[in-house]
C-alpha cells in the first residue's frame, strides 16, 4: 500500500510494509494506567486496550524534492534469517510492488538514508538474488551513520551474531555504493541530516523545508505514547537517558517550527505536529493521509 501527499514543493509518499503488534513491555517505564489515561490519543489506531497490544508499521517513506527521489529507511525485507524477531523472519511482503504501484522505481531512486543500522531500517537496502544479496536501488547513494556503522559491525562494540547476520545481508552488499555521515550533512537545498543519537549511538533525523516543514525521526518515538511521555523509554533505545534527551529537543524544536514529525514506526495517519504544553507534548493535526 502506498498513500502520497504534498508538502510545500515536496511530494511525500508512504509505502507500507506489514504491521506487527507489541506488548507495553517495549516500554518497561510506561505504567499500565497510562495507556488508559491516554486512550483518546491511541485508541483504536495504536492501541487495543481489550488485547493490552499496540500497533507499529513497518514503513518507508519517499521525499521527492530538488530533482531527487530519496527513500527513508527500508524496512524488514524479504527472506531475511532474523532468529531474534519471529515477527521479521523469512518476510514475504509485496513491498517492491507496492513501491513501483507508487510511481518509484528502485532503479530511479537518487538516495537511500537509513536513519541508524537496526534490522527493521536497512532491510530493503538489498534483496535476493540468484542466492546473493544486491542493491534494491542500483543507482542510489546509500547514507549511514558512521557511528552506528562502527558500534554494530561484527568488529565493534555493539556487535551481536543478530547483527552480524544484519551486516552480511543488508550492509556489506552495498558497500560500493555507501556514504558514512556524521554531523549534519545536506542531502539537497530542502534537505538535510541532524544528529540524534541516543536509540543507537548514530541515530539520525531527516529535516525537510520546501515550503511545508517536516522531521522524519526513525525510531526517535515508537508510539504516540510518547508525545505526552516525551521521557518514556523503549527497550530497544542502547542509551535511553540520551534518547529522552534527543527525543524532546527534537519535539521542541519541531513544534516551534511547526514541523509535522513523522516516525518510522506510527500507523494511523503516520504523523503529526506538535505542541508543547510544559514538559509533555500534544497532537495539534495529523498527516492528511488515510489511517493504516
Amino acid at each position: 500500500m502506498a498513500d502520497r501527499i504534498r508538502l510545500g514543493n515536496a511530494t511525500l509518499t508512504r509505502v507500507l510494509e506489514t504491521t506487527f503488534e507489541f506488548g507495553s513491555a517495549m516500554f518497561p517505564n510506561t505504567p499500565e494506567q497510562a495507556w488508559t489515561d491516554n486512550a483518546d490519543l491511541l485508541v483504536p489506531e495504536f492501541y487495543d486496550p481489550a488485547t493490552r497490544l499496540a500497533r507499529v508499521a513497518m514503513q518507508t517513506w519517499v521525499v521527492q524534492v530538488d530533482g531527487l527521489t530519496v527513500v527513508i529507511d527500508t524496512g524488514v525485507g524479504n527472506d531475511r534469517d532474523r532468529p531474534n524477531f519471529p515477527v521479521m523472519q523469512h518476510l514475504s511482503t509485496g513491498f517492491l510492488g507496492a513501491l513501483r504501484s507508487a510511481g518509484v522505481a528502485p532503479g530511479d531512486v537518487d538516495v537511500v538514508v537509513n536513519t541508524h543500522l537496526h534490522t527493521d531500517h536497512v532491510g530493503w537496502n538489498t534483496y535476493l538474488s540468484d542466492g546473493s544479496w544486491v542493491p534494491t536501488f542500483p543507482n542510489a547513494r546509500y547514507l549511514m551513520p558512521g557511528a552506528d556503522h562502527r558500534h554494530f559491525a561484527p568488529d565493534g562494540p555493539g556487535s551481536t551474531e543478530a547483527m552480524d547476520i544484519v551486516f552480511s545481508d543488508s550492509i556489506f552488499p552495498v558497500a560500493d555504493q555507501t556514504e558514512l555521515c556524521s554531523g549534519e550533512h545536506r542531502i539537497s537545498e530542502s534537505l538535510w541530516l541532524r544528529p540524534a543519537a541516543g536509540h543507537t549511538p548514530g541515530s539520525s533525523v531527516v529535516w525537510l523545508d520546501a515550503g511545508a516543514p517536516a522531521v522524519f525521526v526513525g525510531d526517535l518515538t515508537h508510539c504516540p505514547i510518547q508525545i505526552p511521555r516525551p521521557g518514556d523509554a523503549c527497550a530497544f533505545d542502547v542509551n535511553a537517558e540520551e534518547a529522552v534527551v534527543t527525543r524532546k529537543r527534537i519535539f521542541t524544536e519541531a513544534s516551534r517550527r511547526r514541523a509535522a514529525v513523522i516516525p518510522a514506526h506510527y500507523p494511523g495517519a503516520g504523523g503529526a505536529t506538535l505542541v508543547a504544553r510544559g514538559d509533555r507534548f500534544e497532537v495539534d493535526d495529523w498527516l492528511d493521509l488515510p489511517p493504516i
